[in-house]
């Protein structure tokens, strides 16, 4: 995998991860807080009762009055503003008009373009009280996240991302979903490199300042096999156990990750208190 001085590279994916400067942190530092505080203010929205659409709607008339875009809409084929993954669906659920019912657990990803940068993160939201096993689910997946984070520093790989999420999930008892991954971003939704939640130490793609991508495992209760339904879109737990998953875009730094997508109000992860 060879790398490219973002400002010289096509707007296109090219095979090679870009390296961006200070004026793309500042670019991807406003599109994450937009992002962040979006997911922040859906707190007080998702509750028992409320369909996923009404999610949907809020996320882009959010969006619209922030000068942003969404930037699922109609990408590829997509028709909403985000994804909302319940229960045992794993990632790309699309809003629909079931409502969210006690004990639910939702995952929410938006992504927003602003300025031409992408802010990119998903959070889960509890439905009312939920069982303690979802709970935990959720702690877990959380803390994993953001040991991958804590992983990335100039010099090291990707595998070391993997290799701390799988090695901390594994140990409790739960499992990393490998048919989906994190990715490069910028003024790409989805660009070089791949962030797989699995590896090992020392292997995969070189780490370097300028990189930007995302960290965002989806953790299993079960088994980490997955399938895809027939509306081409949403995956779901094959043994249909619970799912989770945590998202945050980083840049790596001289000295480490810079989380662009942290929550203004320290609403990192349930239980939310505003």
């Amino acid at each position: 995998m060879s790398y490219v001085d973002a400002t010289a590279a096509p707007l296109r994916k090219t095979g090679q991860i870009k390296l961006h400067g200070p004026q793309a942190f500042e670019g991807m530092r406003k599109a994450g807080r937009l992002v962040a505080e979006c997911l922040d203010l859906l707190v007080a929205e998702v509750k028992p009762g409320i369909p996923t659409e009404q999610i949907d709607r809020f996320v882009h008339d959010f969006a619209m009055d922030h000068g942003a875009l969404p930037a699922t809409l109609m990408y590829r084929g997509y028709r909403k503003s985000t994804c909302t993954s319940i229960n045992h669906v794993v990632c790309h659920g699309i809003p629909g008009d079931k409502p969210l019912k006690e004990g639910d657990i939702v995952n929410v990803d938006v992504t927003l373009i602003l300025d031409g940068w992408h802010g990119d993160s998903s959070r889960m939201y509890p439905v009312g009280e939920i069982p303690r096993r979802a709970e935990r689910l959720i702690e877990v997946t959380y803390d994993a996240m953001m040991r991958g984070i804590e992983a990335i520093k100039p010099g090291g790989t990707t595998g070391d991302i993997g290799a701390a999420i799988q090695s901390y999930v594994e140990a409790e008892r739960m499992s990393v979903v490998r048919d989906f991954c994190g990715h490069g971003l910028g003024k790409l939704f989805h660009d070089e490199p791949n962030i797989v939640h699995v590896g090992r130490k020392g292997e995969g793609t070189i780490l370097r300042p300028g990189m930007f991508f995302t960290v965002e495992p989806m953790i299993n209760l079960g088994r980490p096999h997955v399938k895809v339904l027939s509306d081409g879109w949403t995956a779901v737990t094959r043994d249909r156990s619970l799912s989770a998953q945590f998202e945050h875009a980083v840049g790596v730094t001289d000295k480490g990750a810079e989380i662009f997508t942290t929550s203004p109000r320290g609403l990192h992860k349930p239980p939310y208190v505003s």
